[in-house]
């Protein structure tokens, strides 16, 4: 089967994409440069499908280096690119860090890659669409302003992408535009790791009902939704991870849309803030000790997802629900806390 390239694969998204590549029978081969990640996590990869994962570290931002590695592997038919820094609240604070990183290891792989027959997966984001003006929000909805420095550089990355696949034959491009992922895998040998301080709802929720945070801090509770707290469409990392699966899949297959398609990536549905939380605590049984602080700058109040296209055109729908999420969340949390990969 194919070598896909995975940036960003032993991060959280990464790692569950690297596994359902093995064990859809493709050769996934991970760049990362582990500045959000653990390079053991390639250990707990071989401990679920059996196989280690090939792994060169190293900044995709380096221009040669990416060269050098395009010019060394010239099997590899698919790119998975994930590799980002992906927390909102930080980019509006550090916007060139999130332009330079984001935008120039895009640009370096597309330049390497000039002239090859490439299949390109992004890792987009439902950021792109900005509050939308009507839910559920679909492909076809207006691309608006972003409400912080990393959903722009999503939409900058689109434009990127589109306009290059527009100008090269042998680019094959599909943006997946992610909803929120939350979960771990099954085995709770992988899942979401942040370093210090997480930036996002659950891995906040496991480390506060662990004992490893304080109280976990709503943003907002004034926002125009049933209990006043924001509204995401939240997913299950593993059906996330399969969705990559089938994106190359289409690829190798010929997207029947040309070069360049977007596809949502969520359940349909979406939940707030204190629902869940409400739904850890009566899946897990632990009860959490939370707090209603201000709002966040640069969160939009409430977005969820047509997938319509997706399972139509994509064939591919998500599979399990806000139960599933919770529990292998909690899971993964107490593994770590019994075996500490860091």
């Amino acid at each position: 089967m194919s070598r896909i390239l995975v940036t960003g694969g032993t991060g959280y998204i990464g790692s569950h994409t690297v596994v359902a590549l093995q064990q859809a029978g493709h050769t996934p081969v991970i760049v990362d440069n582990l500045s959000n990640s653990n390079v053991r996590v390639l250990d707990q990869i071989e401990k679920i499908t059996g196989e280690k994962p090939e792994f060169h570290e190293f900044d995709l931002c380096d221009e040669q280096r990416v060269r050098a590695f395009v010019a060394a592997n010239p099997d590899i038919s698919g790119i998975i690119h994930f590799a980002a820094y992906k927390a909102v609240g930080e980019s509006v604070q550090q916007p060139l860090k999130y332009y330079h990183n984001n935008l120039f290891s895009l640009i370096n792989l597309l330049n390497a890659y000039a002239g090859k027959p490439v299949n390109f997966v992004f890792s987009s984001s439902c950021t792109v669409y900005g509050q939308p003006d009507q839910l559920p929000v679909t492909e076809t909805a207006q691309v608006k302003q972003a409400e912080s420095p990393y959903g722009n550089t999503k939409q900058i990355a689109e434009e990127i992408l589109s306009e290059t696949a527009a100008a090269f034959d042998n680019y094959q491009v599909i943006s997946l535009r992610y909803f929120n992922p939350v979960g771990a895998h099954e085995s709770a040998l992988i899942g979401e790791l942040p370093l210090g301080v997480p930036q996002n709802l659950i891995p906040f929720i496991t480390q506060s009902a662990i004992g490893k945070r304080g109280p976990i801090t709503v943003f907002g509770d004034d926002y125009r939704t049933p209990d006043g707290s924001a509204i995401r469409d939240y997913i299950h990392v593993v059906d996330l991870a399969s969705a990559h699966v089938a994106a190359i899949d289409l690829l190798e297959q010929g997207n029947p849309n040309g070069n360049y398609d977007v596809f949502n990536v969520g359940t349909g549905t979406g939940n707030s803030v204190l629902e869940v939380i409400r739904a850890f605590e009566a899946s897990t049984g632990v009860k959490l000790d939370y707090q209603i602080g201000p709002r966040r700058a640069g969160d939009v109040e409430q977005v969820w997802g047509d997938v319509t296209k997706s399972t139509e055109e994509l064939g591919w729908k998500a599979a399990l629900g806000i139960e599933e999420m919770m529990q292998s969340a909690w899971k993964w949390e107490q593994y770590l806390k019994a075996n500490p990969l860091s």
